[in-house]
């Protein structure tokens, strides 16, 4: 079966605004932001997702009532035509009335009548719909769309019955559902194992609470709260408890600093180890392998952290498999094997980015100031009861995002083929 193709503007709600572009800079200046009022979409709250991500910025509601084709509501579809060109989003029905576009993005309203909002997402989240997008834009200076409405309402697309639509929009969006909840427990679990640490490694809660004469710690193991101090010793970092160290990098962990091959060994085809220098291809935890090299120079192991040492200094992912680390990035393991403690250890320290924990701003981190991190290493069965914790927790962490990564591959593989009609919904049972 092979859908009709329409145009964009053949879909597109009644009225003049239905397609349209975001403000022109002068009416909605930096100066316009308010505490709270209208959420303003930027390019960067778009995400790989269909929920936007990051801060907004906010107009005042009666800014936005003197630019009300510049607003969005649940089911618009917005599109950058400066900056990341090719990327879609999808306004959410969560509750908030309107959104408001910004400068460098336009808008599409869909006549849902005869369009599913969620199918014409999903064409835009295709390799046809991004090439679509992408085919009249300069990439001079700043990637931007010379005619940007023009270009959109002129883009083809297939358009099966409604009912189809909706099933295809459910498929997709199913998968798309199991990979936001994975994501959220991730970031559930990420927060409930920085928590612990900062009660025991920074705030030093069950130190503090046995030294007042607690025979225990909620969620610490018995064995692990009698293996702690009572009483505080003086140190370079201010007290801690008696008996635990402060340790420089150097002497806490291996540290790997990345070395960059010439890039005539690059490929994009496999062949080699996945191959970083920097945080393009960063994720939330791990990151996505695009480019590969055949010179095994500087190696990172399954379980090493990956830290960033250009700017921004200190974004940490965690290599999943054997890779090769360039330049940008450092590989740490720790000596005793205390991975999870060592990753949350300096997550705390970098948890403002460019920023080590005692404030100093960095662009870029030697070998030498890598080495000289100060941490502060407990005593053996404190260190090792933590790690038991967070492990478990971080192996949990693995297991959904290995999970998400075959869901988003089957999304993939399946949307072209639903959107052409290559496949009918009613041959895709099962797999959600």
């Amino acid at each position: 079966m092979i859908w009709p193709s329409v145009r964009v503007e053949e879909i597109a709600a009644d009225g003049r605004s239905a397609i349209a572009i975001g403000p022109f800079g002068s009416r909605m200046k930096a100066d316009c932001y308010s505490a709270v009022g209208v959420p303003v979409i930027r390019g960067m709250n778009i995400s790989q997702g269909r929920g936007f991500v990051g801060d907004f910025v906010f107009i005042p509601d009666e800014l936005a009532d003197t630019m009300l084709a510049c607003n969005v509501y649940a089911g618009d579809l917005v599109f950058p035509h400066r900056g990341a060109i090719g990327e879609v989003g999808i306004v959410p029905d969560e509750g908030k009335q309107r959104f408001m576009l910004s400068t460098s993005l336009m808008k599409l309203s869909v006549d849902v009548s005869r369009v599913e909002p969620l199918y014409v997402y999903y064409f835009f989240k295709s390799r046809l719909g991004r090439h679509e997008l992408l085919k009249n834009a300069s990439q001079v200076g700043t990637p931007g769309i010379a005619t940007p409405l023009t270009s959109l309402k002129g883009i083809e697309l297939p358009l099966p019955p409604l009912d189809e639509q909706r099933a295809i929009a459910s498929v997709l969006g199913s998968l798309d559902d199991k990979i936001e909840l994975n994501r959220r427990m991730n970031r559930t679990l990420e927060q409930m194992a920085a928590a612990i640490f900062k009660a025991w490694f920074v705030d030093f809660e069950p130190v503090r609470a046995k030294a007042s004469g607690a025979a225990c710690f909620p969620g610490m193991p018995q064995p692990v709260f009698d293996a702690l101090p009572a009483t505080f010793a003086d140190s370079e970092l201010g007290p801690i408890p008696e008996g635990w160290e402060v340790k420089r990098l150097k002497d806490a962990a291996r540290l790997t600093m990345g070395q960059s091959p010439k890039s005539e060994f690059y490929n994009t085809s496999g062949d080699g180890l996945p191959f970083h220098q920097g945080v393009t291809n960063y994720g939330e935890r791990f990151p996505t392998h695009k480019t590969f090299c055949t010179v095994q120079n500087r190696l990172a192991e399954p379980g090493d952290i990956l830290f960033s040492v250009r700017a921004p200094v200190g974004r940490i992912n965690v290599a999943d498999e054997r890779l090769i680390v360039g330049r940008g990035l450092a590989a740490i393991r720790h000596n005793h094997g205390w991975q999870s403690f060592m990753l949350y250890a300096l997550k705390h320290q970098f948890a403002e980015e460019d920023s080590i924990g005692d404030g100093t701003i960095f662009t870029a981190v030697t070998k030498k100031d890598m080495e000289g991190i100060r941490l502060i290493e407990p005593n053996e069965a404190v260190g090792l009861g933590y790690e038991k914790l967070a492990s478990a927790i971080d192996q949990q962490i693995g297991l959904n995002d290995r999970e998400s990564r075959t869901l988003a591959e089957t999304r993939d593989a399946l949307l072209p083929k639903l959107l052409s009609g290559e496949v009918r919904v009613s041959q895709t049972v099962g797999v959600v």
